[in-house]
């Protein structure tokens, strides 16, 4: 993966945090370091698991890829924030 590559996964990666954050309702107790790691980890899973459905690399705009990983970076924010109450 060439420079490109990671810095683009980082800018989307927070795009996909911030979207899975906007899904849950409520506040969530979480940090913006936090909603960053959990959009780039999300986007990551999201386009392994994408590419394994082979829904990856569509014509237009891949919605399905995008819905898989706002999806896992709404579980994220979700179980990091319920980890966070429980302290």
């Amino acid at each position: 993966m060439e420079i490109s590559g990671v810095i683009s996964a980082i800018v989307i990666g927070i795009v996909i945090g911030v979207l899975g954050r906007l899904v849950i309702p409520g506040r969530q107790r979480i940090g913006v370091l936090w909603t960053i790691t959990i959009g780039i980890i999300a986007a990551l899973v999201g386009t392994a698991i994408a590419s394994g459905l082979d829904v990856a690399d569509t014509d237009g705009a891949d919605w399905v890829e995008w819905l898989i990983q706002i999806a896992l970076a709404a579980a994220g924010v979700a179980a990091v924030n319920k980890v966070k109450l429980r302290r």
